[in-house]
């Protein structure tokens, strides 16, 4: 169907891929894997029904400069020329069609740092999209996390429409010559219309609330801003129905780790990029410096570059110095300064450790690794939510190794969970249906169905003890009496044993305690800090887990010893909670040197090899 370009002719979208694989100028991987996707697809994505129509793609390059001006910034009042990493994504955008001449791509993911003209590229996508592609009655949306968000983009369209087309008179704009029509006066345009197609162009609060959509092109907007990501999926969907072309534009930057929606989002696009998951239909950007250029990213202005790809073009390469001068003096926006301008993902600037460490033991323990640990010893560690909240179960083996291996399991309520989703900055309902937490029915969580998996892990593996937050423990008590489970509460060396699990007090403040056999927060964290920090701890990679540990905030006495504070945390922590009163029972408990001799050790390395060779 479609003819490649000739030998010696490239089209400029693939005269700027090849350059970027050739090192012709600066790009981080991440960049340089899509313009390596871009040219093995001109050799084989025809088999697979996809087809490169660079006279397409040269179409929508020609149309910004052709009607627009640029309405900000140095280049202020010069005809719209994209920049070039812009002539790479409008290009692979617009020329990539499938057999019947449709749109390729129905998603499209554009990550870069701060300042880098996203918002104008993609409102000029929105408007071509809307009057300048044929399509009659075109349904064109920008949306975003609020309403303040989603006009940033369309101002950014109104405004274009508005400035003088490139070679006419001064007052002779889009708008003036009569192709668009603008509702509403002065700042207040909440409506682009382009009469010729009955086509229009509309800025939305809340995408969710719009009824019977059928969009043309869905801009979204500032994507590490979400906080759920139904708005998102509710357009995705809207989008898939739609017979003809149609594609919904995701612009941001680098989200922080505890941005849970834009982190996903962002992972999915790098493993499309690098090849690791295949979907023909979802293009992906994201420009970031190497994680090699990290630790002097402040220092090393060669690489700056790959995350801001209009630096010395249009953005000034001395106002990113004076950011950088500024996160240099002023630690406490260096964590930001390193996210929004380099594509560095930290979390909280005030994570409750070094981020890095933390995410370095993260790994996925699942039902393989679970059924290899076995036998080895294991620690259950419990905190029960006081009504509706999140109740955590964490299980921590040791192997033969001397590594400790954590998996948690999570339960809320499904009676208003959409609304504490909402007011904790988590999406609990996509994270359900993922199998990261369980909404149990109810306004309360019932009991029984943690006694439930508590037994069931005893039953399935060595379990030594579980270790218990105090606050609410006697509704565990009488769940496990109703499910007929045997377990008993240790009070002391002198008091006589139980029959089944034994159950021990772990104290949570900051008092350390030495009387008997009694754990406390103090030793729990040290232990805790000290196996992530040597990486000899793997903790399973629950976006739960994560966010527990972002939101985590410590208290401490005179004495330096601390303990996580729920009162002064950005959200709940309760598996961090779990998670540390696991490691110090496991490293807390009195065990003989030759207890784990013959226990099986995990080599996760090994596992990664076998994944990679299948």
């Amino acid at each position: 169907m479609a003819r490649r370009p000739r030998s010696g002719s490239d089209d400029p979208t693939t005269a700027w891929a090849k350059a970027a694989v050739r090192g012709d100028f600066v790009v981080g991987e991440l960049v340089r894997y899509a313009a390596e996707r871009h040219l093995r697809d001109l050799r084989d994505a025809e088999r697979r029904g996809y087809f490169w129509r660079p006279e397409l793609a040269q179409r929508a390059l020609d149309f910004f400069p052709s009607l627009f001006t640029i309405t900000d910034g140095p280049a202020a009042g010069k005809p719209f020329n994209l920049l070039p990493y812009q002539v790479f994504v409008v290009g692979s955008l617009m020329g990539w069609v499938n057999a019947s001449g449709r749109w390729r791509f129905r998603l499209a993911y554009v990550e870069t740092g701060k300042g880098q003209a996203k918002s104008p590229m993609m409102a000029g996508l929105g408007l071509y999209a809307m009057g300048w592609c044929g399509f009659p009655r075109s349904q064109v949306y920008s949306i975003a996390a609020n309403k303040q968000t989603s006009m940033v983009l369309f101002k950014d369209a109104v405004a274009m429409c508005r400035a003088p087309v490139p070679g006419y008179d001064e007052h002779e704009s889009v708008e003036a010559l009569g192709h668009v029509t603008l509702r509403g006066k002065g700042d207040n345009v909440w409506k682009i219309e382009h009469p010729a197609s009955r086509s229009f162009f509309l800025p939305l609060a809340d995408g969710t609330q719009q009824s019977g959509p059928r969009p043309r092109m869905v801009l979204g907007d500032e994507i590490h801003e979400f906080t759920t990501g139904a708005q998102i999926e509710i357009w995705r969907r809207a989008i898939t129905k739609v017979a003809g072309s149609a594609m919904m534009v995701l612009g941001t930057n680098t989200p922080a780790t505890a941005q849970i929606v834009g982190t996903a989002y962002s992972e999915t696009a790098q493993a499309i990029a690098q090849g690791k998951k295949n979907d023909d239909t979802q293009f992906a950007f994201v420009a970031r410096v190497d994680k090699a250029d990290r630790e002097t990213v402040f220092t090393n202005e060669a690489c700056w570059g790959k995350s801001l790809p209009a630096i010395g073009i249009t953005y000034p390469v001395q106002n990113i110095r004076e950011e950088v001068a500024t996160a240099q003096t002023q630690l406490s926006t260096a964590a930001s300064v390193k996210r929004l301008y380099f594509g560095i993902p930290t979390g909280a600037a005030d994570f409750w450790l070094d981020e890095a460490k933390w995410a370095a033991v993260l790994a996925d323990v699942g039902d393989e690794i679970m059924a290899a640990l076995k036998g080895c010893p294991c620690w259950l560690s419990l905190d029960l939510s006081k009504k509706n909240d999140l109740t955590a179960l964490t299980i921590t083996w040791r192997d033969g190794a001397g590594i400790l291996w954590q998996k948690t399991w999570y339960w809320t309520t499904k009676d208003g969970l959409p609304d504490r989703a909402k007011a904790d900055n988590a999406p609990y309902e996509e994270w359900v249906e993922a199998g990261f937490l369980t909404a149990v029915p109810g306004a309360t969580i019932d009991k029984t169905f943690v006694a439930a998996q508590v037994a069931k892990l005893c039953a399935e593996q060595d379990v030594q003890e579980l270790v218990f937050d105090p606050a609410q423990f006697a509704d565990f008590e009488t769940a496990c009496e109703e499910i007929g489970f045997e377990a008993w509460t240790y009070e002391g060396p002198d008091k006589p044993a139980g029959r089944g699990l034994k159950m021990v007090k772990h104290a949570q403040g900051p008092k350390v305690m030495f009387e008997g056999k009694q754990y406390c927060m103090p030793r729990s964290i040290e232990r805790f800090e000290d196996r992530i920090l040597k990486e000899t701890i793997v903790i399973d990679n629950s976006p739960v887990t994560y966010m527990c540990a972002s939101n985590a905030a410590l208290t401490s006495d005179g004495q330096n010893n601390r303990a996580f504070d729920k009162k002064r945390s950005r959200g709940r922590i309760d598996g961090i909670i779990t998670s540390a009163m696991g490691a110090g029972a496991a490293d807390g408990a009195e065990l003989a040197a030759d207890t784990y001799e013959g226990s099986f050790v995990v080599d996760l390395d090994a596992e990664d090899e076998d994944e990679d060779d299948a």
